[in-house]
């Protein structure tokens, strides 16, 4: 196990973590938590043996395998591929070892290395390799480009597969979903539920660690709160017991009331859509835990719109692309005022290339783009983040958008963005991701927009952050379009999706959860063989026939999966009993050992066990669908 004892960390004359402790047990999957700058990265770079404690002690199991993703974007001639499988070093020195050996023909040797490679699955790096590739949205012809061919955000997704192809005892994953659209982060969520060793997650995206880990740990007031559970569970308990300060009881009460009256009103005007029944119940959910971010450093809204033309703006009969090269044909999209629209699709289907082209970053190339009269548009994007003045301070940057705005107003509404005191006033040339993020929003929300266009607005933001913007949009009276990966931010802010797939921008008829399962079926379709269709010709006789000769061949398939389905409903509780055991403190006690190590044996088997019957279950229902077809 991993054991932080009095850990004291400082960057420069700030203390980071002052005398904290954690335990982290062999297999747990966490997630570290806090807000921007309280240390969740340097924490990462000393258990990677970057940084040294200023006073205590961390302990490592010398034997741990260590794997992270590098946040360096990546810069090597290299293709693809072998950029990738470098991850594995073990692999790599084998392989120098057998160029060397048959150089030298040294055929014992030689015998023994093959052996080594067979036991570490390494004639399989390749197609592993590959996996990895297709899984995080690269294509098979990206296989043979050189890693500097790709954009900053592509090579940041090498490093992740990089680091995912590495084996591990201990996994450092520093914001993995950053750089990746929901298909991908999708995948990612399942690879890293399989994964066997142990997990520790810095992540803004609250959904994404409710479906991989199983406790948290929060940096607060520059020590280490463990939680059980996931963030959902970490926010209920959290709530109980900010509830319980009496300080923040009358702020806690005005949020919660809030909510209600907003639940109370959205639920009035909610069409009867899947999506926007599914809103309804997340908005339902907030209220209960507000009282958990009642001391967030954030707290702004969205100014009233002055005026509305509806539509606000109508595309029709769009081609949208680069040049003459379309990406999306045939659009047809009306945004009325209250339009809460969010925009799926796998990676390059087009996504952000309507957002550009509602933004008018570039042209059409045909059809009708009107813009209504008292349009007041607001675009977000990581390119707004580009073109802020480094130079500049935050102040200053509002101050030139509205010259003759008062510098109390200007400060007290930067100061909702957490630009407090000199902050506001200094230039934005030492700012993190985040805050320049943070900056680039405020900017947005300044200008009174009656429609918003965002594009994955939540890259860099920490969870505070995230929620404090999910909440402003909640109340938001103007339309929404966004691009997101960040499901939590979907559910809350958008009433219907918009499904960009094949070149066709159409709407998409249910919610996040439908949309995970479209995907399923979309990647079994691409492998699926063509169907045979019955002929005119043949006789009713006939189609009687064939029917119940096709019930008799899928009845022992159904009977199998629903075997499967029971087995894994089993597995699954026999490791929800081992890690509630686990979570048992006294069970880490020196005479307790031999049950431990029992018990983490168990898991481990239950694990594999696992693997194989879902494994055995997808081959089940692949076999069905192709005798259905």
């Amino acid at each position: 196990m991993i054991k932080l004892d009095q850990i004291s960390l400082q960057r420069g004359s700030k203390f980071l973590l002052e005398h904290a402790s954690a335990v982290f047990y062999p297999g747990q999957k966490i997630a570290l938590i806090g807000a921007n700058g309280t240390g969740k990265s340097s924490l990462f770079q000393l258990l990677l043996g970057h940084l040294t404690a200023d006073d205590g002690n961390a302990t490592i199991p010398g034997q741990w395998r260590i794997a992270h993703m590098a946040q360096e974007v990546a810069t090597s001639n290299r293709n693809a591929l072998d950029y990738i499988i470098d991850g594995d070093q073990q692999l790599r020195r084998i392989e120098a070892a057998i160029q060397q050996a048959e150089a030298s023909d040294q055929h014992q040797q030689l015998a023994s290395l093959h052996e080594q490679l067979d036991t570490i699955d390494g004639y399989n790096a390749r197609v592993r390799a590959e996996q990895l590739m297709l899984g995080l949205g690269f294509k098979l012809s990206d296989i043979t480009k050189s890693a500097n061919s790709f954009s900053g955000g592509w090579r940041i997704r090498l490093n992740l597969a990089q680091a995912l192809m590495s084996p591990s005892d201990l996994l450092l994953l520093d914001e993995p979903t950053n750089h990746l659209d929901l298909d991908a982060e999708l995948w990612l969520e399942q690879w890293l539920q399989r994964y066997q060793g142990s997990l520790l997650l810095i992540s803004h995206d609250r959904d994404f660690i409710d479906s991989v880990c199983e406790g948290i740990v929060h940096i607060e007031h520059k020590k280490l709160n463990a939680y059980k559970g996931n963030y959902s569970a970490f926010e209920r308990q959290r709530a109980e017991r900010l509830e319980q300060q009496q300080a923040s009881y009358e702020k806690q009460q005005q949020r919660k009331a809030e909510i209600n009256d907003f639940v109370r009103r959205f639920r009035a005007k909610a069409t009867k859509a899947k999506q926007a029944q599914s809103r309804l119940k997340e908005l339902a959910r907030m209220e209960d835990i507000a009282p958990a971010h009642v001391d967030s450093p954030f707290d702004f809204s969205f100014p009233e719109p002055v005026k509305f033309s509806d539509p606000l703006l109508n595309l029709s009969q769009a081609q949208l692309g680069y040049g003459d090269k379309p990406i999306v044909n045939n659009v047809k999209l009306s945004v009325h005022p209250g339009s809460r629209i969010g925009l799926l699709g796998a990676n390059g289907a087009g996504k952000s290339t309507v957002i550009k082209s509602l933004a008018q970053e570039i042209q059409l190339i045909s059809g009708e783009f009107t813009k209504g009269e008292n349009l007041q548009l607001g675009y977000f994007s990581q390119h707004q983040l580009e073109a802020l003045d480094l130079d500049a301070s935050p102040a200053l940057h509002i101050q030139r958008l509205s010259p003759n705005a008062r510098e109390q107003e200007i400060r007290n509404f930067l100061g909702g963005f957490n630009f407090h005191g000199d902050m506001a006033l200094e230039t934005i040339r030492h700012f993190s991701g985040g805050e320049k993020a943070r900056l680039a929003l405020a900017i947005v929300v300044w200008q009174k927009p009656n429609l918003l266009l965002l594009d994955e607005p939540t890259n860099h933001l920490d969870l505070e952050m995230c929620h404090a913007l999910t909440v402003a949009l909640q109340a938001f009276e103007g339309a929404v379009i966004v691009v997101s990966h960040d499901r939590h931010l979907l559910r809350n802010t958008v009433d219907e999706f918009l499904l960009i797939a094949d070149g066709k921008a159409q709407s998409f008829d249910g919610d996040l959860d439908d949309y995970s399962r479209w995907l399923i079926e979309q990647r079994k379709n691409t492998t699926a063989p063509e169907k045979t269709t019955v002929t005119k010709t043949d006789s009713k006789k006939e189609q009687r026939q064939s029917a119940a000769e096709l019930r008799k061949k899928l009845q022992p398939i159904n009977n199998a999966i629903k075997k499967i389905e029971q087995a894994i409903e089993k597995t699954d509780q026999s490791l929800l009993d081992i890690e509630t055991t686990l979570a048992d403190s006294t069970l880490y006690e020196a005479e307790q050992k031999t049950k431990l190590q029992t018990l983490i044996r168990e898991q481990a088997q239950l694990r594999q066990q696992k693997d194989q019957q879902e494994e055995q279950w997808f081959e089940l229902h692949s076999e069905l669908e192709t005798l259905q077809e």
